[in-house]
């Protein structure tokens, strides 16, 4: 970075004996240049790692060190994003909020997600069983125009964030305008 200067300058660090020689000012002051940029990156190091502070391209780095389901192609505020939430939704992943989320902010449209499990409970013994006995797992997203829809992505996105033990399907489907229109 041309014209950063050192915040620690080492000429003013040197015992009097070596201040007063040009030789070894001059000397120090290339190693000042070497070192500026050093000095910069340790003292603004947490903003590197706060994700709305973050330059662009160590946030692209940044996506993928937390785990996000981004594919770079998404604008610099939905990576923001992605990144600032990454731990909410690692703490929900595998459940249908997770999967919901995921789908959400990887397309920003919330799914519709129909699944066979379930959860009852019963005052006798061997009551009836919840859900279907076969696992599946289906998620609809519902665009204007299917056509805009990476469907590959969006089977990405579905695995990575699904519960692991579910085969799923995953399909983009044109939404239904409200008669009239």
């Amino acid at each position: 970075m041309p014209g950063l200067g050192s915040a620690h300058p080492i000429g003013d660090q040197l015992p009097a004996v070596f201040a007063d020689d040009d030789f070894i000012l001059r000397f120090v002051s290339g190693l000042d240049v070497v070192l500026a940029p050093v000095f910069a990156v340790l003292d603004s190091l947490e903003a590197y790692f706060t994700p709305s502070l973050t330059p662009e391209d160590f946030l692209d780095w940044l996506t993928d060190w937390v785990g996000t389901e981004l594919d770079g192609t998404e604008p610099l505020a939905t990576r923001r994003h992605a990144v600032a939430s990454a731990v909410d939704l690692h703490r929900v992943r595998g459940t249908r909020r997770g999967l919901a989320a995921a789908v959400e902010l990887a397309f920003g449209v919330r799914p519709e997600i129909a699944e066979s499990g379930g959860a009852t409970w019963s005052a006798r013994p061997l009551g009836a069983f919840p859900g279907t006995p076969r696992p599946a797992l289906n998620v609809t997203l519902r665009v204007h125009d299917p056509a805009s829809v990476d469907t590959h992505r969006l089977r990405a996105v579905v695995a990575a964030a699904r519960p692991a033990h579910l085969p799923f399907t995953a399909e983009v489907t044109a939404t239904p305008f409200p008669e009239g229109t």
